[in-house]
């Protein structure tokens, strides 16, 4: 079942095209990333399915039906952090949500419970951390229990720290059987939390699957790549360039990186090194990153 249905979605400003026909589905219970550089679309987008903007061409539907006022209400949104009033207390300030949300009165405890934020509840909002503040925004997306969430860089401006306590409430809010839609910038943020991506490049749509499906729709199947290092990079290059089925050779980041033939077993490749003289200290099979399929199919480029 679809949550949301976007379809052939185009939006203008003048002779600048922000988006292009842009369709997808969203799977119910998935945490879907919409990924982008800055400037791709992404937050325009997300604009228009919450209807904050109007598309120039193009419609959408939530739960097969077009949007609408009460069926909004539903859905938790955090477009951009709120303006929380730094002097009353993370209670309070979800108390002012709730009221102008219309829902959640009786559920700011709840959702403090939720991000971790229950024994901060009486403090005030200007003795948070940053990490503190984006979690009381999220909190405010969960008052009156929305099955659908709406994130735009919900990790966006945060430490190391702060990053991985959003990632770790998204997980689990995913697990609570809440439908995640996040658009983000950041690869290995989509790749650590997603269960789905849609990449665009400059309003375009260039592809949209699982995270696996995307990893391995520019995978060449006949083809793998793995690392392998020893004390001596340079005999070791040496040999491996000599091995039967070695394609690619390249050194990086102190190891040597091999692309091979798939039907080739790493085992070999040890068995190899160690006749001609050579014992390595590691072997691993590469697996395929978001950032590598994202960079084939964008090109190398940056947009900017």
């Amino acid at each position: 079942m679809s949550i949301l249905s976007v379809i052939s979605i185009s939006k203008n400003y003048g002779p600048i095209k922000a988006l292009h026909d842009v369709s997808f589905e969203v799977p119910k219970g998935s945490v879907f990333g919409i990924l982008g550089p800055n400037g791709s679309g992404k937050t325009t987008l997300l604009g228009i399915i919450t209807d904050v903007l109007k598309a120039s061409s193009g419609n959408y539907l939530w739960l097969g039906k077009p949007g609408s006022h009460e069926q909004r209400k539903q859905i938790g949104t955090l477009l951009e952090t709120p303006n929380f009033y730094p002097y009353l207390s993370g209670t309070d300030n979800l108390a002012v949500a709730a009221a102008i949300k219309g829902r959640g009165a009786n559920d700011t405890d709840r959702v403090l419970e939720m991000v971790n934020l229950f024994q901060r509840r009486k403090s005030r909002f200007n003795t948070y951390s940053l990490g503190m503040k984006q979690r009381l925004a999220i909190a405010s997306t969960l008052l009156g229990d929305p099955d659908i969430l709406v994130f735009d860089e919900p990790t966006n401006g945060l430490d190391p720290a702060g990053i991985a306590e959003i990632r770790q409430l998204i997980k689990e809010l995913n697990r609570q059987g809440k439908t995640i839609i996040m658009a983000s910038h950041i690869l290995d943020e989509v790749e650590k939390v997603c269960t789905h991506v849609a990449i665009i490049q400059k309003g375009v749509l260039k592809t949209v699957g699982t995270v696996e499906q995307v990893l391995s729709s520019t995978h060449d199947e006949n083809l793998q790549v793995i690392n392998i290092a020893s004390n001596d990079l340079t005999k070791l290059g040496a040999i491996v360039r000599e091995m039967p089925g070695i394609s690619a050779v390249q050194i990086t980041d102190g190891a040597i990186e091999l692309t091979t033939d798939s039907t080739i077993d790493p085992a070999e490749i040890n068995r190899y090194c160690f006749e001609k003289g050579v014992v390595l200290n590691s072997l691993s099979l590469k697996r395929k990153s978001l950032e590598t399929s994202f960079l084939e199919i964008t090109g190398k480029k940056s947009d900017r």
